[in-house]
């Protein structure tokens, strides 16, 4: 019977420490970029502009059904206006916005993530024009019957002063009365990746 109970004593040792020597990796999914979407909308006194923006790459870690973790490059060169005014695309290319000829790309890092399902959301960093900022909004993220992922953020709200982008903004230039553009814009980001 001594034996008996030393063997099962021993085979759950052995099942204890592989767990903690074999823990469960995140997969590494690729984001794939001509799948993926991100919409911008800029908000003024007098109305609001809205486009696209290119996700350059991106990467999302899966432990199971959870997200844990992942990286994306955001092509600031590719910044495009919905009506299609190469005027506004250049004013937000220059120096006085987003700076793309001296600051390509923008990235942001998650840090963590919480909740599941519907209900995530999702920290991190978000650097743009060199300087980087935490950043906090709600995802979902859903997976496909063909291996896929799904990840989906329909508000995220980026305070552009935090990153030295002041043109045309109220709390800087009191006197800009209706020419005043929110500090605030909002991005929306639908991301495929793949194994």
């Amino acid at each position: 019977m001594k034996l008996k109970i030393n063997t099962i004593l021993l085979l759950v040792a052995v099942v204890g420490l592989s767990a903690f020597t074999n823990p469960t990796k995140p997969v590494a999914y690729t984001v794939d970029a001509a799948k993926s979407t991100i919409t911008w909308l800029g908000k003024k006194v007098t109305g609001s502009h809205n486009g696209t923006i290119t996700l350059k790459s991106g990467s999302l870690n899966v432990n199971g059904k959870n997200v844990t973790g992942g990286t994306f490059v955001i092509d600031m060169t590719s910044i495009k206006d919905a009506d299609g005014s190469d005027k506004l695309e250049g004013h937000l290319k220059a120096d006085d916005f987003f700076g793309s000829a001296k600051f390509p790309t923008s990235t942001f890092v998650i840090t963590k993530v919480t909740g599941s399902g519907a209900n995530l959301t999702v920290t991190g960093n978000l650097t743009i024009k060199g300087i980087t900022k935490p950043l906090s909004f709600p995802a979902t993220v859903t997976p496909n019957a063909d291996g896929t992922v799904s990840a989906l953020a329909g508000k995220i709200t980026v305070d552009r002063t935090k990153y030295d982008i002041r043109y045309g903004s109220k709390s800087f230039f009191d006197s800009i009365g209706d020419k005043a553009i929110d500090d605030n814009f909002e991005i929306g980001v639908k991301l495929v990746a793949k194994k």
